[in-house]
């Protein structure tokens, strides 16, 4: 997952998908024989001119990466990409067979097949232009003041449009057997809040290039050139001043602050005088709605001033930036090239697109993702597999518990409470239990966006349906098909779709225990489990409500050994002037970290590590930590890195291997390393959390 979603349920927390990845059917949990084709991957993927005590990474992954460059279609390049590649053929086997099958009307293989239809008719797509969107632009032109402003927004935002704040329906952070309704900042069209600011010479180029992209967005939706460049100009000014309204990405990760509980009528008085928030709910079909958690309630505040204070016809220019926006890829070529010139080309540094009907099999897992996933999982994920890593996640799970009772600067109530927690994680491996129902949700074959609108109304709707009713915690947040995982503290569970468990050039008996168990169980099972126990995660209790159950001294204890790991990253500089964010990204960091103590406290009971022979000439625990660094083997661009140092809570691929690896002493004596190597760290410096 590469970018946070506006209604995205609270306190979960995902792992990007470049390193959470695991084997499909690899290997027997204990045990296993190294094979071949095992010892060649790891082997081969090296850069033995580089010296592991001086980069780790590069001497881990270098060989393969010199040996695939970035693909002009991407912006970053490595496993993950490879494993995804996969997964499209199998998505697109599925769309082609079930455009073929002349399905029953309404039925999942219809939805499928006509979604992939429509998507693949270019023709009809281009004819149509913008005019899927003409409900919604005659809407936005008819728009004469600050209020009708807000409720054209509120409207728009129904269709993923994310114009003015961030609008979501979940878990009660306080209460977590409780649907509550979310209202955050948002209304950015640049990655985040510092792109409107930061003096890096790359942030500013994007920044000077984007009132020139949204004139030309503009142009092609009928404005004339001159007003298109001066609305794009308000643009610009206006979005500077929501941006200044935001908070940093750091200070969003503390849940406190940013649960603040406060009646309907109290934020429509108070906060907000001019945004008719029970006019807004009603039209939602929340009309029972009588609280809301507003996540920043001084950007509230401060966009309700500016709504009044900007002229309509700026706001007008604005709204429908936003709408031509999020529809650009599905409104013909035009739209969707000079879309993609901007937010590809100048913030991704890609040159080309990738195939169209990578394209399309993108905005159908949007769509129909979960309908998709009931097909996938009947045609490539049995049940074996799903057995082999329900049983991981329990050694994993058991490493962790010695773990915590060996922790000398945890008090005896602290560690039982933090059992507790750990012992009742929910594991979901591969696919939920219990299928959504969809068959409320219309696709047809008229419209290629009408089928993407259609989607996000349905996903919109279907979250509103969901106030007030008992909460379903076997619900899944990610598809099966996702080449993903994620923590999510409100229900205290690990989540690890049938995706994740693929790598390609492995069969099931070709890969050994410590690629097995650095790759998989701490990558992805050992971090996810970590995430319940991170900066934000160790704010929930064992039911997944925010409440303090540490001791003082143990929180505090915490707190000093978790601001190690940030100093530490702040030091990273991936570019000229830009840094590695230590507070915003800790809580992945500390889950990096746990996952990679955890994985090898395991791999130490397995037979390979008692036997200690070497395969290929690394020894078992060299092993262990190429496996890791397997899991990230990847390189991207200038201009995707420069966007996620400042968006993204992730820190980059490359240092989230050598920022574990400086701190475990495992890794020091497995490699060499000594006082005074660039991978050094002095033992007075380095993490002790876990």
């Amino acid at each position: 997952m590469t970018s946070e979603s506006k209604s995205k349920p609270v306190g979960w927390s995902a792992c990007v998908a470049a390193a959470a990845v695991m084997l499909l059917g690899a290997v027997a949990i204990h045990g296993a024989s190294a094979a071949t084709s095992s010892q060649d991957l790891l082997a081969a993927n090296r850069d033995t001119t580089v010296s592991p005590a001086h980069d780790f990474f590069q001497y881990a992954n270098g060989g393969w990466l010199a040996r695939h460059p970035i693909p002009a279609s991407e912006s970053a390049w490595g496993i993950g990409n490879q494993v995804n590649e996969e997964l499209y053929l199998r998505k697109r086997s599925i769309s082609e067979t079930a455009a073929g099958a002349g399905a029953v009307p309404g039925s999942d293989s219809q939805k499928i097949g006509d979604f992939w239809l429509a998507a693949m008719d270019t023709l009809r797509t281009d004819q149509l232009g913008a005019a899927p969107l003409e409900r919604e632009l005659r809407r936005i032109d008819a728009i004469r003041s600050g209020v009708e402003v807000v409720e054209v927004a509120a409207f728009l935002n129904r269709q993923g449009a994310g114009c003015l704040w961030s609008f979501g329906i979940g878990q009660d952070d306080m209460r977590s057997d409780v649907i509550a309704v979310f209202v955050s900042q948002g209304g950015l069209g640049l990655p985040d809040r510092d792109y409107y600011f930061n003096p890096e010479a790359g942030v500013v180029r994007a920044r000077t290039e984007y009132p020139k992209h949204v004139a030309r967005m503009l142009e092609l939706a009928g404005a004339e050139p001159g007003e298109a460049q001066r609305g794009a100009a308000a643009v610009l000014s206006f979005e500077t001043a929501l941006a200044t309204a935001s908070r940093k990405l750091e200070d969003r990760r503390d849940p406190y602050k940013n649960y603040n509980k406060r009646s309907v009528a109290e934020v429509a008085s108070r906060l907000t005088p001019h945004i008719a928030w029970r006019s807004i709910l009603d039209g939602y079909g929340l009309s029972k709605v009588d609280t809301l958690i507003i996540r920043q309630p001084e950007f509230l505040t401060a966009l309700d001033s500016l709504v009044m204070a900007t002229p309509v016809a700026d706001l007008r220019h604005y709204l429908r930036y936003q709408l031509l926006s999020t529809y650009a890829p599905y409104l013909g070529h035009a739209l969707d090239q000079q879309n993609f010139a901007f937010y590809g080309t100048i913030l991704d540094g890609r040159t080309t697109q990738r195939p169209h009907w990578k394209r399309a099999l993108d905005a159908q897992e949007d769509a129909l993702g979960m309908v998709m996933g009931k097909l996938f999982v009947s045609a490539y994920f049995p049940p074996r597999t799903k057995a082999r890593y329900d049983k991981l996640v329990e050694v994993i799970r058991d490493s962790y518990r010695e773990r915590i009772a060996g922790l000398e600067w945890m008090s005896a109530v602290t560690k039982r409470r933090a059992t507790e927690k750990l012992d009742r994680m929910t594991k979901k491996v591969g696919y939920p239990a219990r299928w959504k129902d969809f068959s409320t949700l219309r696709i047809n074959r008229d419209s290629y966006a009408a089928n993407v609108r259609a989607g996000i109304v349905w996903q919109f709707d279907d979250a509103v349906s969901k106030f007030g009713k008992p909460v379903d915690r076997t619900e899944w947040v990610m598809t099966p098909q996702t080449y993903n995982a994620y923590y999510n503290a409100s229900n205290n569970e690990i989540v690890l779709p049938a995706g994740i468990f693929l790598i390609p050039g492995l069969k099931d008996d070709e890969a050994d225990d410590a690629l097995v168990y650095g790759y998989a169980g701490a990558s992805t099972i050992g971090h996810e489990i970590t995430h319940g126990f991170d900066d934000d995660g160790r704010q929930y209790d064992v039911a997944g409500n925010l409440s303090n159950w540490w001791t003082a001294a143990d929180e505090s204890s915490f707190k000093a050994r978790a601001e190690v790991m940030s100093r530490q990253f702040d030091l990273y500089e991936p570019l000229p002037g830009l840094h590695i964010n230590g507070r915003a990204s800790l809580g992945e960091n500390l889950a990096d970290f746990g996952g990679v103590v955890l994985g090898l406290q395991a791999f130490k009971k397995t037979r390979q590590y008692r036997e200690g022979k070497s395969i290929g000439g690394l020894t078992p625990v060299q092993r262990y930590f190429l496996g890791y660094a397997l899991g990230w083997m990847s390189h991207q661009r200038e201009e995707r890195l420069r966007a996620r140092l400042l968006s993204d809570v992730h820190a980059p691929a490359k240092w989230r291997v050598l920022g574990p690896m400086a701190n475990l002493p495992e890794f020091y004596e497995a490699f060499g390393i000594r006082e005074g190597d660039p991978m050094w760290r002095p033992a007075e410096a380095r993490v002790r959390v876990w």
